[in-house]
């Protein structure tokens, strides 16, 4: 039977990378995997559904806070908040350097709030109005790098970095403390790298004419609430309340004002016509299906012993600090070429420490590995979708090189707070 679930795992993950060769959406054989391992269980094994318990109590807390996450960024999406900081950005009326770096500054900073897919669309669609050519793809590359990186510190800012801090392997507090000047170093040193690559003999962007966009009062509010609410989640923790309760809380609060202000103003069109029903019919659920599927397949490789026996076989019953070290860099350096999210609920459970900081490791190296190649993170696939030009070829000529040299730095720095400042 468990040569049969291995074997099972295999092909299902085969499946799930070769996603656009086959044209078979990742979600749906995630789901078909983690239910197909489970009734194999259930062939050989009684009482299974007592198994079952723990893996969906786990899968359910990171599906609820991921939906309420999504739904809380949709409402910031629909009420505008970035088209006027689009505008904001068009009235500067900088050159392609300085905008390259303050873009990518803010694609790190809006990241550890916001997922980093989100980030990354919104970043690429202003940098089509200020780069072209070679430095549009330079810019977009930035924007990828700058919004993993940002996400890798924040314990609200990744998908990756989000399943650690629900599993309890480190606090809210030691992710940012330890994680964000790793993370800041990858950002200076890829930034830097690529802006080195700028054709500066090109004309100052001069972007066209932006509609202006004027926010009511109540959609100023709605925005607001919107930001306060993510740091529900954390309030949540120190409670010791479950963080998706916290994050849960925060969109019934926003909703409730979104439908408090439409009935204030019920004659008045704006976008506060939208209610929270129509906002959540947006996210993306096919994401959180396949979040469900991976959590399913590897809590039934764990159920029947593959992953401890990994685990003893790589790393040892009690392993060195050396060892957890080396097998975190390379998981992050696997990550540029097998989805993270697997990856990271694998080694949930493969990682026999309680260390904190080497759970810190372990969401720097798989957020931020896969930017190596522009297919090893969602955010390096949307910003290919946006840009034509960038292609796999020319993200690894333009990019791999920065990329690597970031992942370096940021691994250099979190070992210089491990062995020195510790």
């Amino acid at each position: 039977m468990t040569l049969a679930i291995i074997l099972l795992f295999i092909v299902g993950y085969v499946f799930i990378t070769l996603e656009h060769a086959l044209k078979l959406n990742k979600s749906v054989t995630a789901a078909a995997l983690g239910a197909g391992l489970w009734a194999l269980i259930a062939l050989v094994e009684e009482h299974v559904e007592e198994a079952l318990h723990p893996v969906a109590a786990e899968t359910f807390a990171l599906v609820v806070f991921l939906l309420s996450a999504m739904t809380l960024v949709e409402i910031l999406v629909h009420y505008r908040f970035f088209d006027v900081l689009r505008t904001k950005l068009y009235s500067l009326g900088l050159n392609d350097y300085r905008q390259l770096w303050l873009i990518s500054g803010m694609a790190f900073i809006f990241s550890s709030v916001l997922d980093n897919l989100t980030t990354t669309i919104v970043m690429v669609q202003i940098a089509h109005r200020f780069f072209k050519g070679k430095n549009l793809i330079i810019a977009a590359a930035s924007i990828v790098l700058s919004a993993n990186a940002g996400g890798a510190f924040s314990p609200i800012g990744d998908v990756t970095t989000i399943m650690i801090w629900l599993e309890g392997k480190f606090t809210a507090l030691e992710v940012i403390r330890w994680g964000f000047l790793p993370a800041l170093a990858l950002f200076v040193v890829s930034t830097y790298l690529l802006a080195r690559q700028l054709t500066r003999n090109t004309p100052d962007a001069q972007p066209t004419r932006e509609e202006k966009v004027a926010l009511s009062s109540s959609e100023k509010t709605v925005i607001t609430a919107t930001f306060i609410s993510f740091s529900f989640p954390l309030i949540a923790h120190v409670l010791g309340l479950p963080p998706y309760i916290g994050i849960l809380f925060g969109v019934g609060m926003v909703g409730m004002l979104i439908a408090l202000f439409v009935n204030i103003r019920p004659k008045r069109v704006s976008h506060l016509s939208m209610d929270i029903q129509s906002l959540l019919a947006r996210v993306d659920i096919t994401s959180l299906v396949f979040f469900i599927g991976i959590l399913f397949a590897v809590g039934a490789l764990e159920h029947v012993g593959i992953l401890s026996t990994i685990s003893n076989t790589v790393f040892g019953a009690t392993p060195e600090v050396g060892r957890l070290v080396v097998g975190n860099v390379l998981l992050g350096a696997f990550s540029a070429v097998v989805d993270n999210i697997p990856l990271t609920a694998a080694a949930l459970n493969i990682l026999n420490t309680t260390d904190p900081l080497i759970w810190v490791l372990l969401a720097l190296s798989v957020g931020t590995g896969g930017s190596m190649l522009v297919i090893g993170s969602a955010a390096g696939v949307v910003a290919m979708g946006m840009v034509k030009e960038m292609t796999f070829k020319n993200y690894i000529r333009i990019a791999t090189l920065p990329a690597a040299l970031g992942f370096v730095a940021c691994i250099l720095v979190w070992s210089v707070e491990y062995f020195f400042f510790l």
